[in-house]
């Protein structure tokens, strides 16, 4: 069966989807069958961010109300053979998804896949919940800043109330300098007051920002030191799959 993980944060502007995408990119680079879910019903986002958004066909809300099989909604990259999205719809008010329905869903599609990586909602109501209804572990996206930390143990909360049994942190956008400043908290204040582990950091590059703009994972570039500190970050979320190297 495979691993599910559900890529949250506190607030939305944190880099969820960038992280859903690069991460979920590394994985197949390495040979891992890995499906993105988008779960951002109305304001879906993956599938520009992958170059896919002519692609879009069916959608999970189709899965759901009996329009469409599995089959017909999974669209594959074909930059990475092993790496394929299942969309959410435009339309916030197309199907609701409970999570008895994400439940089922991914244990059908855990038999498919060696990693399913879902893009969670922002906010942290009933879709949210719907989200990480079948996830093994979680990872929270935040960013240095106070108001991000205070959203990050909340959300941590939240994950614990809603039975998901591991997670750990990423900090987004973390800029030179700003450990020195007593405006954000340093990483290692971050680190102490998350309860859960900080898996890795991710330093402000508009290398980032372009290529989520140009729907080609900033991974792509091989060699690159973004690409090595996301396969670094992949390696701690999974370290079973680096040992087996």
């Amino acid at each position: 069966m495979g691993r599910i993980t559900a890529i949250t944060a506190g607030k939305g502007g944190m880099g969820k989807t960038m992280f859903a995408v690069n991460l979920a990119s590394c994985l197949a680079m390495k040979g891992e069958t890995t499906l993105l879910i988008d779960m951002n019903s109305g304001f879906r986002n993956l599938d520009i961010c992958l170059g896919l958004e002519n692609q879009v066909i069916y959608d999970i809300e189709d899965i759901i109300g009996g329009i469409c099989t599995i089959g017909k909604a999974l669209i594959r990259d074909r930059r990475f053979p092993a790496l394929y999205l299942l969309s959410a719809s435009q339309n916030p008010d197309k199907a609701e998804i409970l999570p008895s329905h994400m439940e089922r869903l991914c244990e059908k599609l855990s038999r498919k896949f060696d990693h399913i990586i879902i893009d969670t909602p922002s906010c942290a109501g009933k879709d949210w919940e719907a989200s990480v209804a079948s996830a093994d572990s979680a990872v929270i996206v935040t960013t240095q800043e106070y108001v991000s930390l205070r959203d990050s143990d909340s959300l941590e909360r939240k994950l614990i109330k809603n039975r998901v049994p591991d997670s750990c942190a990423v900090i987004n956008r973390v800029k030179a300098g700003y450990d020195k400043s007593s405006l954000f908290p340093p990483i290692s204040e971050m680190a102490e007051a998350l309860r859960c582990p900080v898996a890795g950091i991710i330093q402000e590059d508009e290398n980032i920002h372009i290529a989520m703009n140009s729907g080609v994972p900033v991974v792509c570039k091989k060699d690159s030191y973004v690409m090595r500190n996301f396969m670094n970050i992949l390696g701690r979320l999974f370290p079973e799959e680096a040992a087996a190297e």
